[in-house]
C-alpha cells in the first residue's frame, strides 16, 4: 500500500483543527434557536442524509457483517448519542471556555485506555509530558472560566467530562477495531442513530416554546452538519488510520486556541498576555507530544552522558 505523503496528513490534521475549534461556537448559537436534543438531531439527521447521497455517487457499499453491525451501534449511541446529548445538554449551563477546559481531558483517558486496550501504542514519560504541558494552556488561557458558583454548574461539569471520557473510550475502540472500515460507512449507520434518537428525544420531551427558527441559527445547523460532522468524523476516522490515536487526541488542546483566534479575528476580541502564554504552553506542550516514540531514551543517554562526563 502506497504511504500517506506527511504533507497530506498535517494538512487534514490542521483542517479538522481549524473546523472543531469553530464548533463549540456554532453550538452555542443553534442554541438560540432550537433546544438542545432537537438542535443536535436535526445536525446528526442531515449529516447522515449527506453521506448516504456521498456513498451513492461514490458507489460505497455498506459493510454489514456482525462485527461492523457491531461496531456502528457502539459509535451510535456512545460516539454521538449520548456523548453529544451531554455537551448540548450541558452549554446550556456551562460557558464554552469551561467546557474547553474540561473536555481538557480527553487526551488523558485516550492514553489510559490506549494503555490497556493497545499495547504498542506508545505513551511514554515524554509524551505524558507535553500532554501536562498543553493542558496547563488550556487551564491558563480560561482561567476567568474558573470564577463561578459551583452548585450551578456540577451537573453541566460533569455531562462534559463524561462525554469526553466516553469519546475517548471510543475513539481507541475504533483504532483498535475499526481498521477495515470505509470511514464513510462508519460513520452513516451511527449519525443516523444520533439524528433519530435525539430527534425523538427532542420532539417528544422538549418546549416546543424554545423554538425561535432564525438564519443564524439554521446555518449554524446546517455548518455543524456537513462541516462540523460530515467533513470533520470522515477525516478523522480516515487519519486515525495512519496516525496515534494519542496525537489525534491532542486536538482537543487546539480548538480552544481557534476558537480564540476566530473570536479575535471575527468579533474584535482582546488577546490578552495569557492568552498568549496559554497557547504558547498548548503549542510547545503538543510539540513534545509529537517527539518520536525513542526521545526519552535519547534523552536519558544524554543524560547519562552529561552526568559521567561531569566527575571525569
Amino acid at each position: 500500500m502506497k504511504e500517506t505523503p506527511a504533507y497530506k496528513i498535517i494538512i487534514i490534521y490542521a483542517i479538522l483543527c481549524f473546523v472543531w475549534g469553530s464548533t463549540w461556537l456554532a453550538i452555542k448559537i443553534s442554541l438560540e434557536s432550537f433546544p438542545p436534543f432537537l438542535s443536535a438531531g436535526l445536525r446528526f439527521f442531515v449529516a447522515s442524509f449527506t453521506i448516504y447521497t456521498l456513498m451513492r455517487i461514490r458507489g460505497t457499499e455498506l459493510q454489514t457483517d456482525k462485527d461492523s453491525i457491531r461496531l456502528y451501534l457502539m459509535m451510535g449511541f456512545f460516539s454521538f448519542v449520548i456523548p453529544f446529548g451531554l455537551v448540548y445538554w450541558a452549554e446550556q449551563f456551562v460557558d464554552s471556555g469551561l467546557a474547553s477546559v474540561l473536555f481538557g481531558v480527553y487526551p488523558f483517558f485516550v492514553a489510559i485506555f490506549s494503555y490497556f486496550m493497545i499495547p504498542n501504542e506508545k505513551i511514554g514519560i515524554i509524551r505524558i509530558a507535553g500532554m501536562i504541558l498543553g493542558f496547563s494552556g488550556i487551564a491558563i488561557i480560561f482561567q476567568d472560566s474558573f470564577s463561578f458558583n459551583l452548585s450551578g454548574y456540577i451537573l453541566g461539569m460533569f455531562a462534559i467530562v463524561l462525554s469526553a471520557i466516553m469519546q475517548a473510550f471510543m475513539a481507541v475502540t475504533i483504532k483498535k477495531h475499526g481498521k477495515y472500515l470505509n470511514p464513510l460507512t462508519m460513520n452513516l449507520v451511527p449519525m443516523l442513530i444520533a439524528g433519530i434518537v435525539m430527534l425523538s428525544v427532542g420532539l417528544l420531551f422538549e418546549d416546543f416554546g424554545k423554538i425561535n427558527i432564525t438564519e443564524k441559527g439554521v446555518i449554524a445547523v446546517l455548518y455543524l452538519a456537513v462541516i462540523g460532522s460530515v467533513v470533520t468524523f470522515t477525516s478523522f476516522y480516515w487519519l486515525l488510520k495512519k496516525v496515534s490515536v494519542i496525537i489525534m487526541s491532542l486536538i482537543a488542546f487546539i480548538t480552544p486556541i481557534v476558537a480564540i483566534l476566530l473570536g479575535w479575528i471575527i468579533y474584535g476580541e482582546i488577546l490578552s498576555e495569557k492568552h498568549m502564554v496559554g497557547t504558547t504552553l498548548v503549542l510547545i506542550g503538543v510539540l513534545i507530544a509529537n517527539l518520536p516514540s525513542n526521545s526519552s531514551e535519547k534523552i536519558k543517554k544524554m543524560a547519562d552522558r552529561l552526568f559521567s562526563d561531569s566527575h571525569l
